[in-house]
Order: structure tokens, then sequence, then C-alpha cells
């Protein structure tokens, strides 16, 4: 047994070392010798551990206390781990192992002080492909003293008899005596900025995608979910900041007077952003060297002390084929039931989403993890935030929902892999939810909503849409679209084109905003992915229309993209504010990146149209389409021009901006509804008052129409109330609407609705 060493340098070690020194050491040796910035240490192996074992002859007496345990009766598993535990604890230390740890230890430190380390643990199936361990096992920081040293070490074996590494282990099929256990003893980084970077994007598996976290301080606060971390995306290759978002962190976790404490972050900070661009996109660089180093997405914890980056952990990403997996309820059904959500009812509570799926339970709010037996198959978890000690209760949930946390938190890796939906960050998930109340969790969009969804509106129904799908119909079917990658599928159904193909994901998706990229003088590759976005749609849709609404980005969001707090103002209510016509006619330079995408597209491709959105007044669209006029498009007489009516002007008048001159208009009534009725749709305190089936909003949908008829102009409409309401669709077609643009999920059931309405005797 001790043939083999007892302790080991990190330099020493590489990552087939996993029997010698767990998955953690494995990995910390394996990036030292790759020349990662990995914090100085040594493993304490698992030969030292069995040794422990079997000085003290307590193997079979560990053993036995689990081969009587029920691990899924609360009380039984908290007994058996308090004697484990304490058994260890109380066993003594072999000295042959402290003399080798003491040698090491002298090496971190120097002869005027002795070192502070972190001590963790490492087990020999942690930190697998299959599987994270995530939490399991013990974290010391701030250890300083031989002493110390080693009671964190002994406590770091104990760990591995914790209720819910216990618990984890047999969900698992591991068995117990399978698995030994290393301690990591590492050089302490102080840091200031320490956080959490997945190499792909956790929850939509996006490839191109490298999300990072940071909190002020040590890092274990966020991987105990305690705080909210800063969420930073960065784009694989070209390293571009595709979003920044900043929360608010008023404590840190830190050393004083060499003990770890939790302490009041100065208020000048609470808001602060913690990363710098540099410090971003440097960790980024490091994130996918990682990944291409490992042949596989890399889940990394990280640590900055003085303006220098450390790696102090990494493992694979343990949940991408669970992701996938879970990423619908039978693809289509899921989508219909996420649109269903969104569209008709308002979230009561919004989050941040950390596991994809929805799921309909009961709620029960645990405030420790000393209440995880109130949680019964099915119900939904509502704690102040999530940890390991729950994952016997997640186990049995429908979904989780917290008040604190980031989707890179420990709790939301388990959630992920347990293929549970889970919405962290929420802030008041246990004061605004009630126990016993239904509620549906989305954990796609982070959103949590007021009552339950019955099993059969998960269900497509089949025969339905192989009806519908032969079904021809003189109201034209148009599709709203927005991703490029759902372009060949979606054009295969029975749809007549694209009646809104929203600009704002395609920009979000080339990820600067287009101002930066002017001013960075790289507006042609800007112009050219613009292009081959809009190819795509045009290219699977020929030669049925495409209509394209120019960006109706709004300040706020514009803002996120890379280089937009740079150009967009702070805007007390940005819904009314700097976007649609009235912005590219200030900004004619950014307009013309459009125009100049669509020209060229269309040179292949005449079935692209355009379409101006948020129009103010006859004189806005008028200098809007004297812009379009200088690019030379109307020339084509193919080329279309549609106006959206979203905005009581819109309709009072229409007359006068159809003598401007456009082809046709389509009603935007999600805008138009919330502007009639003076209602925020998304503000849940008064979106019950929001109603797209009034008298008002029925009126100006038919008023609309019947002036488009008057002056030989087609009307359509791609707001959700035509994706919703069978009733709408009916009351559209008897008034004469050209067109109904609706979600992919909607097209057979509306083609039917109209088929139905068209053919009335």
């Amino acid at each position: 047994m001790t043939s083999l060493p007892l302790v080991v340098e990190f330099k020493n070690i590489d990552k087939d070392d996993l029997s010698l020194v767990g998955g953690k050491g494995a990995n910390l040796g394996e990036m030292t010798k790759a020349g990662f910035p990995v914090p100085n240490g040594f493993a304490v192996t698992v030969p030292a551990y069995d040794l422990f074992l079997k000085e003290n002859d307590i193997s079979s007496k560990i053993y036995d206390i689990l081969a009587v345990t029920n691990v899924n009766d609360p009380a039984q598993l908290e007994n058996a781990s308090k004697k484990l535990q304490k058994l260890i604890n109380t066993s003594k230390f072999p000295e042959v192992v402290f003399h080798e740890v003491d040698k090491y230890y002298k090496k971190l430190s120097n002869r005027f002080s002795k070192a502070l380390v972190a001590v963790r643990s490492s087990a020999t199936a942690e930190d697998l492909p299959g599987m994270s361990f995530a939490g399991q096992q013990a974290t010391f920081l701030n250890i300083k003293g031989e002493a110390n040293l080693q009671i964190a070490i002994r406590e770091c074996w104990a760990s591995l008899f914790t209720p819910r590494a216990i618990y984890y282990r047999v969900q698992n099929k591991i068995k117990h005596d399978k698995v030994g256990i290393s301690v990591i003893v590492q050089k302490m980084i102080q840091s200031e900025v320490s956080g959490i970077m997945f190499s792909i994007d956790p929850v939509t598996n996006l490839k191109d995608r490298i999300v990072i976290d940071a909190v002020w301080g040590l890092g274990e606060m966020i991987v105990q979910g305690a705080y909210i971390p800063d969420h930073y995306v960065v784009q694989k290759e070209t390293f571009a900041i595709l979003s920044k978002e900043a929360n608010t962190q008023e404590k840190l976790l830190t050393k004083r007077n060499n003990k770890t404490e939790e302490r009041d972050l100065p208020k000048k900070l609470w808001d602060k952003i913690k990363l710098t661009d540099i410090d971003i996109v440097s960790l980024a660089k490091i994130g996918q060297k990682l990944q291409e180093h490992y042949y596989f997405p890399q889940d990394t914890e990280w640590a900055i002390e003085k303006g220098k980056i450390y790696i102090v952990q990494t493992r694979p990403i343990t949940t991408i084929e669970k992701v996938n997996d879970k990423r619908s309820l039978a693809s289509e059904a899921g989508k219909k039931l996420n649109d269903k959500l969104t569209q008709n009812t308002a979230p009561i509570l919004k989050g941040i989403p950390a596991s994809p799926g929805i799921g309909t339970g009961v709620v029960k709010i645990l405030r420790s993890p000393k209440e995880i037996d109130k949680i019964e198959k099915g119900d939904v978890l509502v704690a102040p935030m999530t940890s390991p000690d729950y994952v016997p209760a997640m186990k049995k949930a429908s979904a989780i929902v917290t008040n604190e946390g980031g989707m890179t938190s420990h709790a939301a890796i388990v959630s992920r892999e347990m293929g549970t939906p889970c919405v962290v960050g929420t802030k008041t998930a246990t004061k605004t939810l009630k126990d016993d109340q239904i509620v549906t969790v989305n954990g796609k969009t982070g959103e949590v909503f007021l009552g339950g969804i019955k099993n059969e509106e998960l269900i497509v129904k089949k025969d339905e849409i192989k009806i519908s799908q032969n079904l021809k119909t003189a109201t034209k079917v148009y599709v709203n679209l927005a991703e490029p990658d759902l372009a060949k599928k979606v054009s295969e159904m029975n749809v007549d084109g694209v009646g809104l193909l929203r600009a704002e994901f395609i920009i979000a998706g080339i990820g600067i905003h287009p101002k930066e990229a002017i001013k960075r003088k790289t507006q042609d590759i800007f112009i050219n992915k613009l292009v081959n976005n809009l190819t795509t749609f045009c290219d699977a849709f020929y030669p049925r229309q495409v209509v394209y609404r120019a960006t109706d980005f709004k300040t706020n969001e514009y803002r996120s993209l890379e280089g937009g707090k740079n150009w967009e103002p702070q805007e007390p209510n940005p819904m009314l504010g700097f976007r649609g016509a009235f912005r590219y006619i200030s900004d004619p330079e950014v307009f013309n990146l459009e125009l100049t995408a669509l020209k060229k597209v269309r040179e292949k491709y005449n079935n692209l149209q355009i379409m101006i959105p948020f129009v103010r007044s006859p004189e806005e669209l008028r200098r809007v389409r004297r812009l379009v006029n200088a690019t030379g498009l109307f020339d084509d007489p193919t080329f279309k021009f549609w106006m959206m009516v979203e905005i009581p002007v819109n309709v009072i008048l229409l007359e006068e901006f159809i003598k401007v001159g456009i082809d046709g208009i389509s009603i935007g009534s999600n805008d138009l509804t919330m502007l009639l009725q003076g209602t925020d749709r998304d503000n849940s305190t008064v979106a019950t008052a929001f109603n797209e089936m009034n008298p008002e909003v029925i009126w100006a949908l038919k008023r609309i129409i019947k002036t488009c008829h008057k002056y030989g102009i087609t009307s359509s409409i791609c707001g959700q109330a035509a994706s919703s309401y069978d009733e709408m669709i009916e009351i559209l077609v008897k008034a004469g609407v050209s067109s109904i643009s609706v979600n992919p999920d909607a097209i057979n059931r509306v083609r039917k609705v109209i088929y139905d309405q068209e053919n009335m005797v």
C-alpha cells in the first residue's frame, strides 16, 4: 500500500493519476504541467487515506454502518453520517503521513511565516464526464499551521460520509468502498474577485459561448449560491463580449486575522461591475484553451489576486446530454407549452434560468436542509438558496426555485445533471410564493407562473396536425421567426412565408453594437454576418416571401451588446423612447448597414422585403422611405415596403401613412394593445388588465383592415394574439385580413381555424 507516494506535488501528477489523487487533484496536476496559472500545491494521496483506515482498523465498521442505512430515510441517513464522521475525526492521524504533509507544507511557506492554504477533498469518482459530485465533499479556506492542516485533512476524509455524499453515491449506484479520497493542499489565493466559467453555455448548450460568473471576494459563496453573481457571455474565437450583467452584492467572503469570514462590502462596490472587459476576455481565452486541452467542455473555478488570474479547479461539464434530452417535452409539444405560458399569462416571479424544462407542482418552502422531508414527489422546492444538502429533496422535486444563487452555483449544476427545471436568483421566491400554491416553473426562461399545466396540454395532437398540413386557404399563413437554425425545418411546414423576421435576434447573435462596429471599422464584418443570416431564411423559404422587420431594439436592449453602453442613453421608459423609425432617421449610418445587407441578399433572393417598426408620424415614414430609396431598392418592382401598425396614431392616421407609399402593413398587436389600454403586459402587477380581445382592440383591428382594403394594400398581423386566440383568427378572417403570421407551433392549428372559417356555409 505505502509503495505509492503519500504526498505528491502538482508538478508530478497529471490526468492519468485519478486513482492516486482523485479527479480534482489529477486536473490540477494536468493544468500545472500544461502551463495554466494554477496556484502551487500538493495532494495527500488516496494511499494516505487507505493507510489511515488500516492503522485505525475502521474500514469494516464504516461499511457495516452503511450497509444497514436506508438513505431515503432522512433520520437514518443523518444518524449514520454523524457516527461515521465522528469515527474518522477521533481516529489517530498516521505519523508517517503527518511527516510527509509537514515537509511539503514547509515548501509552500517561507522562513518568516507559515503559508495560508486552501484544503479541498478530491474523490476518485469526482469531476468525471458522467457526474460532477458537485459540493459533495469539504473545502476549508485560510488554513495556517501544521496542526490546523492536520485537522482540515481529517475533516476532508470525514466529508466522504456527509449525508449528501452518501446519498449521492447510492443514487448514482457507486459502491462506497470503491470511492477513495485524496486531499488537495493549495496556496491560498486572497481573491478580490472570483467565480466560475463554463466553456459552453450550460443552459442552452451553445458551443460558441463562454459563460463567466463573478463575485467579490472568495469564490465559495458563488458555488454555495449565496450571492447572485455578475454574468458575462463571450463569443468563442472572436472573444467578443456578447453580454454583461451586473448584480448587486452587499457582502463578501474574505480573510480577516487569518480567519475566513463574511463582512460588509463598501457601498460603492455594491452595484459596480466586477470584471473589466480585459479580464473577461483573458478568462475566456483560458477557458477556450482548457477545452482545447481536454477535448471536452470545462467547468472552471478561477480567482484574481492583485490583477493576476489563477485557475483553482476545472472539471468536465456533466450536464450536456441531459440538457439536450430534457430540452423539449416531445420537441413540438415543449415549444407549444413554452409559448402558451409566455403568451397567455404573466409570470408571478422571474429569476435566472439555471436548468431548462417546465415543471408543475405544489409549492413547498424549505427554510433549511433540515426540512427536506417536507418535499413529496412532484412538489416544487422553494428555498432561500439551494445547496448540496438539498439533493435528496431535489431528487423528488418537479422544479426548484430559489431567492439567491447564479446559474453556475453547485446546486444549479446538480439540477441540470438531474434534468430538474430550476430558476435561481429570484430574490423574493420565499416571500412571493406560498406553501401549497400550484405553480408552473419554466427553467429555460427563468419564469414562474401561477397555476398548473394539464398533462393533455403537453401532448401534440398528431391527427389534427396531419389533417392541417394538407389544407389550403385564401388567407395566407405566415410564420414569426428569429433563429436561423430553425429556418429549414419551419420552411418545410404548411406555411406561406415569413411574416415577421425579427432583426434583434440576428443582431444580438452578431454580438456588437452597430455603431461600435463602425467605430472599429469592422462594419463590413457586421454586414456580411447579417447577409449570411438573412440568406439562410431567404434560401429556405424561396420563392415565398420573407418580411424582415428592421431593428427595433430599445436602448436597454442595445446597451447589452458589446460597446452598447458607449452609444445608448439611459432612459426612464425605453418602450416609448429611442426606438424604431426615429432611430433610423437619427442614425442613418446604422440603418444603412441593414439596407446594404438587404440589397446584397436581394441580388440573389428577391423574396426578401422590409418592414419598418414603431413609426410615430407620416413624416417619419416619409424620411425613412427616402433613406431606403437612396439605396436603389425601389428600382426592383418585386421589392415591398411594409410598415408595422402598433401605435394608436398608426390606426388614427393610417390613410396618411398609406399615402406616403407602403405596400402592406402588419399589426403588432402586443404593443398596440398595451398602448391602447395603458397596460404593461410584462408587469405582473397590472398584467391582468391586458386583454387583446377587448372591444377597443377588436375595433382597431377591423378599422385597420378596412382601410387597407380601401387603398388596395395587404394587411397582416404578427402579434401574439393570433397565435393564442382562435376567436381572434375568426374575427380577422371575417374582416378580410390578407395574412396571419404566427409562431411555428401554431401554424397547423391556425391554418385549420382559417380553413373552417373560410368554408362556413
